[in-house]
């Protein structure tokens, strides 16, 4: 038998022996560990600096609460609170103190959360971090306690509050007071979500239970880490209650993604610039910015209308309707991205699923944060059928009124892009409620607090464009149309004969120029050729100046005010 020292990638040595050809290696204990999804033998080194993701197979590994703060703070920034509470033990049971101070030894936590202040990239922030090796990082009272805390005292300090969720729900040991601590958290989250604060949640593995139905999944923005399991009741559970097989991925993140409830998937090793970015975007500044550069408007008098509107070309109506549908015009994703800068979609409504006819999310425009949401065409046909051709179900008109009121709350200026041949009329859009989502949207966005801007830059629809235009000003591309429906709808309604569509645009006064002299739209944007790929930068910067000229009108409004204009602009017409 001979004995070897192999040198590992980690530049430390192990010690072999070999029998015959074969090898059998003697591997100090800690230096290697086998991945819990692929069985793969790693090196602990090449896990820890690689994020704690499996180098084989790009499992993730559970973090740490204090290992996760590391990787996130920077250095020394780290202040913890509430730490060393009493002992709860609500039930009396006679081994559980026994096994807290048992778990606090071999942990070195006092509880199944660790709750501070720290700083990323010198955006400071409460943090919450929770860890499961301490009973499964269920919620008892401490823990409820703790992130309520937190909760209260990032309100009382101006700071956003940022948890990582890892648990298995209530605690059991801790009976219904433990329940308790579901609303407990949930009421100081509401307080902090009042002072106008942002909250991110991000749902790792796993994230289930009283922990999911209560402060988990009540973020501003809700993150999660790849394949993580989230739930109210776990996989297990469901099958040996009701005896039902659940399909492949059910539960994991990316199913809550399609499904309304998570907005993004939040890979690890992008956190901390995920993270930083979502902060620099709400930092606390003023939310009328640019109000000592605005004019402000005399009492009663509507802001005044920007220069160069446009005059439409002497073209038909039916040939307006044929360039707004043309394939190759330029999309809502197009406009978003000539025009914005740091663009990150938000998905889904919360309640069902996240409808991809509509796109939403915030960005900044020439330094400002804003938020932006668009109904989205394809480019082509396999994109248009994975956006329902622009046609939105409920979930896509509850998602862009939650993005809305989100804007609201941030005090952010929103810009609607409206291209769509009307809301989804299917079986199962009525099922969800479509003209409910719809009549919401137009309730909510009637008393907006903040600047809406929409622009109707192909078809607009019906009803399932004017959910998106209840607007303090609405502009139209100049080969856009905007209609109560569809001309070939028009034609077959009152003539019995869709064939007469192109006599039914003349009629319906459908076009930019038609609709700016009925003071329907304020701004016609002049398209010298049919807006597409070769002129999309000229248009994106036409509309740009717009745009900022828009803000610097009514961002000298108050809340209060831009409501009342708004309530005005419609009750006229």
């Amino acid at each position: 038998m001979r004995r070897l020292f192999k040198k590992t990638p980690s530049n430390s040595y192990i010690k072999i022996e070999t029998k015959g050809t074969k090898t059998q290696p003697e591997v100090p204990q800690g230096m290697w560990r086998k991945c819990n999804k692929c069985n793969a033998p790693i090196f602990s080194e090449d896990v820890k600096e690689g994020h704690y993701i499996c180098p084989k197979c790009g499992g993730y590994f559970r973090i740490h609460a204090r290992r996760r703060i590391e990787m996130l703070a920077d250095e020394g920034s780290f202040e913890e609170w509430d730490e060393g509470l009493p002992v709860s033990n609500p039930l009396g049971l006679s081994g559980y103190p026994k096994k807290l101070s048992e778990l606090r030894e071999k942990t070195g936590l006092d509880e199944a959360v660790i709750t501070g202040k720290m700083s990323m990239g010198d955006h400071e922030t409460a943090v919450g971090v929770m860890d499961g090796r301490f009973i499964m990082g269920s919620m008892g009272r401490n823990v409820g306690e703790k992130i309520a805390r937190a909760a209260e005292r990032a309100t009382a300090l101006g700071l956003p509050l940022i948890l990582f969720c890892c648990s298995g729900g209530a605690r059991m040991q801790e009976g219904i007071v433990s329940l308790m601590q579901m609303a407990k958290t949930a009421a100081a989250l509401k307080r902090h979500s009042d002072a106008g604060l942002l909250f991110i949640s991000v749902l790792t593995d796993p994230t289930t239970g009283g922990v999911t139905a209560s402060f988990a999944l009540l973020g501003d923005v809700i993150l999660a880490e790849p394949g993580a399991l989230i739930g109210f009741a776990g996989p297990r559970v469901i099958e040996q209650t009701i005896g039902q097989k659940l399909p492949e991925g059910f539960q994991r993140a990316e199913f809550l993604v399609e499904h309304g409830f998570v907005d993004a998937i939040l890979p690890r090793e992008e956190s901390r610039e995920t993270l930083t970015r979502l902060l620099a975007l709400h930092e606390k500044t003023d939310r009328q910015a640019g109000k000592e550069a605005g004019h402000r408007p005399e009492e009663g008098q509507k802001p005044a209308e920007p220069e160069g509107s446009g005059q439409e070309e002497a073209i038909s109506a039916w040939e307006r309707v044929r360039r707004s549908r043309k394939q190759g015009r330029l999309t809502g994703l197009d406009y978003i991205q000539g025009i914005f800068t740091d663009f990150m979609e938000l998905h889904g409504d919360r309640a069902y699923g996240d409808d991809r006819a509509v796109v939403g999310g915030t960005a900044y425009f020439h330094g400002r944060p804003v938020t932006v949401i668009a109904q989205q065409k394809g480019r082509n046909t396999k994109e248009n059928i994975e956006r329902n051709f622009s046609m939105p179900s409920p979930e896509g008109y509850r998602k862009a009124l939650r993005l809305m009121k989100q804007a609201e709350k941030f005090g952010r200026p929103v810009f609607c892009f409206v291209d769509t041949p009307g809301a989804f009329c299917g079986m199962e859009a009525e099922e969800r409620g479509q003209g409910e989502a719809i009549a919401r949207n137009l309730f909510e966005l009637s008393a907006l607090r903040v600047p809406v801007l929409s622009v109707v830059i192909g078809e607009g629809g019906s009803g399932g464009a004017l959910a998106l235009a209840v607007a303090d000003e609405v502009w139209m591309m100049e080969n856009a149309v905007y209609s109560v429906l569809s001309p070939e709808g028009f034609a077959s309604i009152l003539w019995k004969d869709s064939k007469r569509a192109d006599e039914a645009a003349e009629v319906m006064r459908i076009t930019a120029g038609d609709l700016k002299a009925l003071g329907i739209v304020e701004r016609v944007i002049p398209e010298s050729v049919p807006a597409g790929k070769k002129n999309a930068e000229e248009i994106c910067g036409f509309l740009a100046e717009g745009f900022e000229d828009f803000l610097t009108r009514y961002g000298a409004l108050s809340g209060e005010e831009l409501a009342a204009r708004r309530y005005e602009r419609f009750r006229n017409m």
